[in-house]
């Protein structure tokens, strides 16, 4: 058994919440979720109420990443307290979803919230804070091997989550992560136009090392532009057909390696 002092005591986790079609063109979440809705046993665990639950039905209707704006970016403060008339599509959704399943911060939120989305990077299976990514695969597709490793890290999950509530105490152990530094955006003329694309060495090597003077870019005369930093670094969202509109190539990272305590239900 682990010393007291290195157990780290959470509450019990009694509602969770699945969310897919944030976006409304990543298939795999949406998939699953309207398969969950059907029929929720795949889900189901003992001492846990698990919603599945669609964000952005217009958008998936549609098959499109959103309506009127990105709903994963529509959960700010001030939108959330913003006045109902008026709103685009996302932001009156959000409000809806925050009452839902919070409000932010309250006793009455859910205690955990699975959001699944897919990328057009090359990114393997990711967990992002909250979110989950799993790619690649293009937008408005559905791939099977996708599909299946997505349903796969939800069951897991979910197991984590029951064998927690069942007094398990996790040992403790090191994760390596990967923390966002700079977003990198394509080389543009003057006119603000994307003049370079991504370059073939760094195409799909998501979570590989970056060094000073590797390959970056490749312009359109066949001119290939290195990158200069100074640190080594780990790309990912590398060419991500989503974020051509927020002006972003691909973000940098560092990798770390994190120490975690043995975690516990905490009594009552």
């Amino acid at each position: 058994m682990s010393s007291r002092m290195n157990v780290s005591c959470l509450p019990e986790t009694k509602r969770v919440a699945v969310f897919g079609g944030t976006h409304g063109n990543e298939m795999s979440g949406i998939m699953l979720i309207n398969m969950w809705i059907q029929n929720a046993t795949e889900i189901k665990r003992n001492g846990l109420l698990t919603k599945p639950f669609i964000g952005n039905p217009r958008a998936v209707e549609k098959c499109t990443r959103y309506i009127d704006t990105d709903l994963n970016r529509a959960f700010t403060p001030e939108n959330l307290s913003s006045p109902d008339e008026g709103l685009p599509y996302e932001v009156q959704r959000a409000k809806e979803i925050n009452q839902m399943f919070g409000p932010k911060g309250s006793s009455d939120a859910y205690d955990v919230i699975f959001d699944l989305h897919n990328t057009t990077s090359n990114m393997g299976s990711t967990l992002i804070l909250e979110s989950l990514e799993v790619g690649p695969q293009p937008q408005g597709v559905l791939r099977s091997n996708v599909f299946e490793s997505m349903r796969t890290i939800m069951k897991h999950a979910l197991d984590f989550l029951e064998l927690f509530n069942s007094g398990v105490e996790f040992p403790p152990c090191t994760v390596e992560v990967f923390r966002v530094q700079e977003r990198m955006d394509y080389p543009r003329d003057i006119n603000g136009n994307i003049s370079a694309m991504v370059h073939p060495h760094l195409q799909d090597c998501d979570w590989e090392p970056l060094n000073r003077g590797d390959p970056m870019f490749l312009t359109f005369d066949g001119r290939t532009i290195l990158y200069e930093g100074t640190n080594t670094v780990y790309p990912t969202f590398i060419n991500e057909a989503a974020y051509y509109e927020k002006q972003q190539a691909f973000v940098t990272t560092c990798r770390e390696k994190l120490a975690a305590n043995a975690i516990r239900k905490a009594s009552k």
